[in-house]
């Protein structure tokens, strides 16, 4: 079996409040593990966290981006979305917003209303996903990805079910259109079982476990809010599952170009993210 190694695990991440509305554990970041996660940057879980009844929504209120993607996946709670583009809608329990941010876009990302009149837990992924060079500068796309219009598989011997958000799974697509080959796989796994996953050999490969226990290529002990990437080489991961558990798949082809980042932007060069940062200032976006 060609299996892909874990090459770290991350654990314990620093937690800290995104607006006043998402409190979120930073997963992985570009700044220090680049090259280990490309074609991802940045990937916070925020929750799970409950918010009593309030009259203003909480949130993030109007910011910019630009150069790559935004990626969220509402497990509890209700998120309502508006950008400079015109596109608006609310993601609940199950949907996805994939936001491709691009040339640049102003964007505000709040409690849906009727969660905020109501309060309850908040549980929810963001992950940005970077764009190759080529396609920086393109227009900005939004897609709002509901629950009902994700795959549904059943895993072998009844080991749960995978949501199947992007890439592909035994021939079934995903729901998202990707500007590179990316997999995004939301799985549900039931205690006792053992399975055998496949990634492309090249792509970078991690694995988030949001709830539950696992354990990895039979050695490695993953709990809640714990991470582990994996080595390019190989294509099999071997999970044996503890206890029921809510994991998060996450794999894509390389960008192998250079990053520069401040912020909200992400571009290749230092000059680039000098040109974003006029530009948003002047109403350029």
């Amino acid at each position: 079996m060609n299996t892909k190694n874990i090459t770290r695990v991350n654990r314990g991440a620093g937690a800290h409040w995104v607006g006043d509305g998402f409190p979120v554990n930073t997963m992985f970041s570009y700044d220090t593990q680049g090259p280990e996660i490309s074609p991802f940057l940045l990937l916070d879980y925020a929750g799970p966290a409950n918010f009593e009844p309030a009259d203003k929504p909480r949130g993030v209120e109007k910011h910019p981006h630009r150069g790559f993607e935004t990626v969220t996946i509402v497990y509890q709670g209700e998120v309502e979305h508006s950008d400079s583009a015109g596109n608006s809608g609310k993601v609940g329990p199950g949907d996805v917003q994939w936001m491709t941010a691009a040339r640049g876009i102003v964007h505000e990302e709040m409690h849906g209303r009727a969660f905020t009149q109501k309060g309850g837990t908040l549980e929810m992924i963001q992950l940005w996903v970077n764009l190759p060079a080529k396609d920086k500068m393109s227009d900005p796309r939004y897609q709002e990805i509901l629950s009902d219009s994700i795959p549904v598989v059943d895993l072998p011997g009844g080991g749960g079910i995978l949501r199947l958000i992007a890439g592909e799974y035994n021939g079934i697509q995903g729901a998202a259109r990707t500007v590179t080959p990316v997999n995004l796989w939301d799985m549900r796994l039931k205690s006792g079982h053992k399975m055998d996953l496949s990634m492309p050999e090249g792509h970078n490969t991690s694995l988030l476990v949001m709830s539950g226990k696992v354990v990895v290529n039979g050695a490695e002990n993953l709990g809640a809010k714990e991470l582990a990437l994996f080595s390019r080489e190989g294509e099999t991961i071997s999970l044996e599952i503890q206890a029921d558990s809510v994991v998060l798949l996450m794999g894509g082809e390389p960008i192998e170009e250079p990053i520069a980042g401040r912020g909200p932007f992400v571009m290749n060069t230092n000059e680039e993210i000098r040109t974003a940062m006029n530009d948003y200032a002047y109403g350029r976006f």
